[in-house]
């Protein structure tokens, strides 16, 4: 319970989310009080039913008070004045888990303009708006932890892909100035970055692939590929007490694959 009575604010916590599903559930059985970002409030609203199931039955009045707010991010200017609506009424934040993501591929041959903002608003963007919103007086407690989910495409070249690996490496540069930044506040700003993480995107990764190609991908992964779970085990080391001095990092959980 490291993180019992802590006000986090996760964001594409819809329950078809593989990566921000399983932090939801490792955040509220830790305790904390989570505010769950989407775009469908349909979506989010399973989360919670799902929250409830998976979480240790609690006495009553201690139950933690989730809640929902639909809420699309690409939407940028109406990010900071719904950080500001959220805050005014459930009380300021102790953490932040950017997980909403725009995942696809972007071959340079058929590369699009339309497709660049599709890419850069949710992935790189809203997470700046998002840190702008924490920055301002009153709307995170001192001590708070900001995290934003990047990915191990920021930090190595992937064929079909320059758009999403160039938004997620645009991350793990804001963590470092946001963390400067935020430090005479006492806010701390990490990215946990995964590569390949098992569910059901990774499910049609490998129905594209041939059975050659997929072992290949497998094999680049030599701990194995990451579940869902030790990204949210990742995620909760950065928001505890067990991490207090550690901002402006990248911490890979990657099974191995950027050590090749």
């Amino acid at each position: 319970m490291q993180l019992k009575d802590k006000h986090i604010l996760v964001t594409g916590a819809s329950v078809d989310s593989d990566i921000g599903l399983a932090i939801c559930v490792a955040l509220a059985s830790q305790g904390a009080r989570l505010g769950l970002i989407g775009r469908r409030a349909e979506a989010l609203e399973a989360t919670l039913t799902h929250i409830h199931a998976m979480t240790p039955t609690q006495e009553a009045d201690v139950v933690p008070a989730h809640y929902i707010h639909a809420i699309d991010l690409a939407e940028l200017d109406t990010i900071v004045p719904t950080i500001k609506q959220l805050v005014t009424l459930h009380g300021p934040f102790d953490g932040l888990v950017h997980s909403a993501s725009f995942q696809g591929y972007s071959p340079l041959k058929t590369l699009k303009p339309s497709q660049i903002g599709q890419y850069f608003d949710i992935n790189f963007a809203a997470a700046a708006m998002l840190l702008s919103a924490f920055a301002k007086q009153q709307q995170a407690n001192a001590g708070a932890s900001l995290i934003l989910i990047g990915s191990a495409a920021g930090q190595k070249g992937l064929k079909g892909r320059c758009l999403y690996a160039a938004s997620k490496a645009a991350l793990t540069s804001l963590v470092k100035s946001a963390a400067l930044e935020l430090a005479d506040k006492h806010i701390r700003v990490n990215c946990v970055a995964p590569a390949l993480v098992s569910g059901s995107k990774a499910d049609k990764q490998f129905a594209m692939l041939g059975e050659q190609q997929a072992e290949a991908l497998k094999a680049a992964h030599p701990l194995g590929i990451a579940t869902p779970t030790d990204v949210a085990d990742a995620v909760s080391f950065l928001l505890g007490p067990h991490s207090q001095k550690i901002t402006g990092a990248t911490l890979n959980v990657d099974g191995g694959f950027l050590a090749g």
